[in-house]
């Protein structure tokens, strides 16, 4: 009667401790130990695009110069109050210039402060760039006219103009998206650019006419010419607008890098009206 009734208890116990042996053989099972580490999602990323922030960087820029009506005043400027110049429109013989470009290397650098709204991000941003892009257009017409009086004008005129764009500098808002540590852009804004031009015309007009008295031919240079009017300028300023688009790289805590292409229109100067387009990248730290 004894033996029967231990059996039973020491068989509970067996299976006891069994079921509590289990847990504490799969907690140290090595493979479902390491599998739970490797298999874990990395952590998001934390980076910020707040705060202040300077850079620098190179480009290639085409600059466009497209020359305006100025020589066509000039010209007529040139001949006003004479005869010949009241019965010859002399800003219509002269032909439209062409349009001229100059490409290269250009240089700058920036500095600008970021706001960021969840994933939108607001900012102000100016930029100065080195340039030196410039455009020179010579011409000689000459012709002959009878005014009304008789008298034959035998008259040349020589024309230059030229531009050349030393630098410029633009104050831009921006807008972008943040996107991890990727943050595209859009920018507008205003521009400044720093100018030499060159506006010239030198007319000359030789004279053949019947003296009233002697009713002999007489020849010789108008009184007052040669003539040039018009005149090279330095450090003249003109105002535009730049718009762009680009996307900027966060390598670091504190480092970003960036691709963007700028477009930037200046108003006529001195005859001139100025386009640059310039795909540039730049290495920028953030504070």
């Amino acid at each position: 009667m004894r033996i029967r009734s231990i059996a039973p208890r020491l068989g509970l116990a067996a299976l006891a401790a069994a079921a509590l042996a289990v847990p504490a053989l799969a907690a140290d099972y090595p493979v479902l130990r390491g599998s739970q580490i490797e298999d874990a999602p990395p952590a998001p990323s934390s980076f910020s695009w707040d705060g202040f922030y300077v850079g620098g960087g190179a480009g290639v820029s085409e600059t466009k110069f497209k020359p305006g009506s100025g020589l066509q005043e000039l010209a007529r400027f040139a001949f006003r109050n004479t005869l010949l110049g009241s019965e010859v429109d002399m800003g219509n013989l002269l032909s439209s210039l062409p349009d001229k470009r100059d490409s290269g290397a250009t240089f700058f650098g920036l500095a600008g402060y970021n706001w960021s709204f969840g994933d939108v991000v607001l900012g102000f941003e100016a930029d100065y760039t080195q340039s030196s892009h410039r455009y020179l257009l010579t011409d000689y017409i000459a012709r002959r006219a009878i005014t009304s009086n008789g008298t034959v004008n035998d008259f040349s005129l020589t024309t230059s103009q030229g531009a050349k764009l030393h630098d410029y500098a633009t104050a831009r808002l921006r807008m972008g998206w943040a996107y991890g540590n990727l943050m595209p852009f859009a920018t507008i804004g205003g521009a400044v650019g720093r100018f030499n031009t060159l506006s010239t015309i030198t007319a000359t007009n030789y004279l053949t006419q019947i003296n009233p008295v002697t009713g002999l031919p007489e020849q010789g240079q108008a009184n007052g010419y040669p003539l040039t009017v018009g005149a090279a300028k330095k450090n003249v300023y003109s105002f535009g607008m730049a718009v762009g688009a680009g996307v900027d790289w966060a390598l670091a805590d504190n480092i970003f890098l960036r691709g963007e292409y700028q477009h930037i229109r200046f108003a006529d100067v001195e005859g001139t009206t100025t386009t640059v387009n310039t795909g540039r990248a730049a290495l920028g730290v953030k504070f």
